[in-house]
């Protein structure tokens, strides 16, 4: 039997070692972060060492970072009641909760008209495609690009962003909001007051030192050239799809996508199909977005960028990650080009 191989990275990133470290070695914490006795104390210091690490990561300096559940409560917080304007490609957890206005062109590029009252992704998270920001936007969703591509919140310009732990190989169910210092955010959750009364509740001590962890190793990674070995991987699986399968539309591929992701549609093809076919050949993929609990459906970011229903419900998404090999890829592109034919020889 042949080894898995995960490609949904985009997903979820398999826990690194020093964030599984570091949540392990948090549980043995016995303190209230709020408690003013020793082992309290101990635990807030632990909290406020992974805050630094995480705004270090993030090149939030003079910025807020407030823990959270992930980044879907951090839209919440960033976004509900506030009269935001967004696009159709927005993740579900900011479309959930802004005026999807804002056009999108061919190329996924968003006409951000009025930055000061709109929420964009800075990576989407099914194309890849990277947005050329104006500086200024009330909410940035840097939860893609974080960690894959040299990105500081100083140099974004906004308000606030949106960051999530496991997608850079920390743990599940922890993110942040970062915020600039002085932008005035009412609290959702309230209670003690804690996250300097942003987000109250006792903090998930175990998950915010994985995420400091993680936010630490991830800016070596990029340091180290990682992903950039990542994104030549990325572009060997394309061509050796490319030459064989003529009719498949690599989705974002003219402009600056993320490093590791492919989106390819292959109209008469359904996704939802490929996914299923590859998962029982060995290959971990998806068909667009983790977060819609199982559902598959049209892509609403490919039908934004124009294209039809049949190109948009055969799409497939395929994200590397570090532990990624040359022959992981060119042993997807051979079992994909085999279903392919395969799926052909049936329809013709």
């Amino acid at each position: 039997m042949m080894a898995r191989v995960y490609l949904d990275h985009n997903a979820t990133m398999p826990l690194r070692a020093e964030a599984r470290a570091a949540a392990l070695a948090a549980m043995d914490i016995v303190g209230n972060p709020s408690s003013v006795h020793s082992e309290g104390r101990a635990a807030k210091s632990l909290i406020e060492r992974a805050r630094g690490q995480v705004a270090s990561a993030f090149g939030a300096d003079g910025a807020d970072v407030v823990f959270v559940s992930g980044a879907t409560e951090a839209a919440a917080l960033a976004c509900a009641g506030r009269g935001l304007s967004g696009s159709e490609i927005e993740h579900d957890a900011v479309r959930a909760w802004i005026d999807p206005a804002l056009a999108v062109d061919a190329a996924g590029q968003v006409d951000v008209t009025s930055p000061a009252r709109s929420a964009v992704q800075l990576a989407n998270s099914e194309t890849g495609v990277v947005q050329d920001l104006p500086r200024g936007v009330a909410v940035v969703d840097a939860t893609q690009a974080f960690g894959k591509l040299p990105v500081a919140f100083n140099w974004i310009g906004c308000e606030m962003a949106l960051i999530s732990a496991h997608k850079i190989g920390g743990p599940k169910g922890i993110g942040a909001l970062v915020i600039k210092r002085g932008t005035d955010l009412a609290a959702q959750i309230r209670g003690g007051g804690q996250e300097m009364g942003r987000r109250s509740g006792t903090e998930n001590l175990p998950g915010i030192a994985g995420f400091g962890a993680a936010a630490e190793a991830a800016v070596k990674d990029l340091d180290a050239g990682v992903w950039s070995r990542v994104e030549k991987l990325r572009n060997i699986l394309e061509s050796a799809i490319e030459a064989e399968a003529k009719e498949t539309i690599f989705v974002g591929n003219a402009g600056t996508r993320l490093p590791n992701t492919s989106c390819l549609a292959t109209p008469g093809w359904k996704g939802e199909t490929q996914v299923m076919q590859m998962d029982l050949a060995g290959f971990a993929i998806s068909a667009g977005s983790a977060c819609s609990s199982g559902k598959v459906r049209a892509s609403a970011v490919l039908r934004a960028m124009g294209l039809d229903e049949a190109a948009a419900s055969s799409a497939i998404r395929v994200s590397l990650g570090p532990e990624t090999t040359e022959n992981d890829v060119m042993r997807f592109a051979d079992v994909w080009l085999t279903k392919r034919e395969k799926h052909r020889a049936r329809a013709a």
